[in-house]
């Protein structure tokens, strides 16, 4: 039986302070804080990781406690110790059920490597990271305050999540903004989602793919050598060899879609 990850205590005092801070904000329409993305999936590293939270609120939040929100949580008001805080804002009627949309109240980008970013409108944004982030959330997240998350965060449907994927290649094929490594290692745990219908942490999504695909061994094992180093100094990848490996994972991905029937599946 897995053991449930626990935030290192890197993180520990930092998320509680979140957690206060959240709750003096939105008092009674508060219905769930979440760790998500690494820290729910078990692998967290330190000056490499964002710290990813989920919070739930009643949809009769006042509107203004969403830039109060923004304010208390942003840094340096509250120091982030991680490369940077990527936090979403959802009502509850909307998390509470399948969706392949946005739909966030707000979404908050902040810390000392990522640039500062708050959004109240989910036409601004792609669909698809917010759609993988509840997929994983659901599966995995850890509770920080209220309810089980399950309760909370209903699973898009796996057409859903095919679609999002696809559109999270695209974007990883692109490279604007990514690091090579973490294109490579994204790319990975795509293909492990489409084989299992399960989130699987980086690393352990590459041994998977690593194991079974021995052409792309070498550059599995290179981007797992540079995820070790921090954010700043990621060792450059061949960029051809990145972009054949990215083209190969959305290959599977579009095998999957068809297989679900999903092909046409709304972005």
């Amino acid at each position: 039986m897995s053991r449930t990850p626990v935030p290192p205590r890197e993180v520990r005092p930092y998320l509680d302070e979140l957690v206060h801070r959240t709750r003096a904000v939105c008092g009674p329409h508060l219905v769930s804080v979440l760790a998500v993305g690494s820290l729910a999936l078990g692998d967290y590293r330190h000056g490499r990781s964002d710290i990813d939270v989920t919070v739930v609120v009643d949809r009769s939040l006042p509107r203004r406690a969403l830039p109060e929100l923004a304010g208390a949580l942003a840094h340096p008001a509250l120091p982030c110790p991680a490369a940077g805080l990527e936090l979403v804002v959802y009502p509850a009627d909307f998390a509470g059920r399948p969706s392949g949309g946005a739909g966030y109240l707000m979404d908050l980008n902040t810390g000392p490597s990522l640039p500062e970013r708050v959004s109240h409108d989910p036409g601004e944004s792609p669909a698809f990271w917010y759609v993988l982030d509840r997929s994983v959330a659901h599966q995995a997240g850890l509770p920080l305050f209220g309810g089980p998350v399950r309760d909370v965060i209903a699973a898009p449907e796996r057409a859903a999540v095919l679609t999002a994927l696809r559109a999270s290649v695209r974007e990883h094929a692109v490279g604007e903004g990514h690091a090579a490594d973490n294109r490579v290692l994204n790319g990975c745990r795509s293909v492990v989602y489409c084989r299992t219908g399960r989130w699987f942490a980086k690393r352990g999504a590459a041994g998977i793919v690593a194991a079974s695909e021995a052409g792309f061994r070498p550059l599995i094992a290179d981007a797992l050598r540079s995820f070790e180093r921090p954010r700043e100094s990621a060792l450059a990848l061949p960029g051809a060899a990145v972009g054949d490996f990215l083209d190969w994972v959305a290959g599977r991905v579009d095998e999957a879609a068809a297989a679900e029937g999903g092909h046409d599946a709304p972005a």
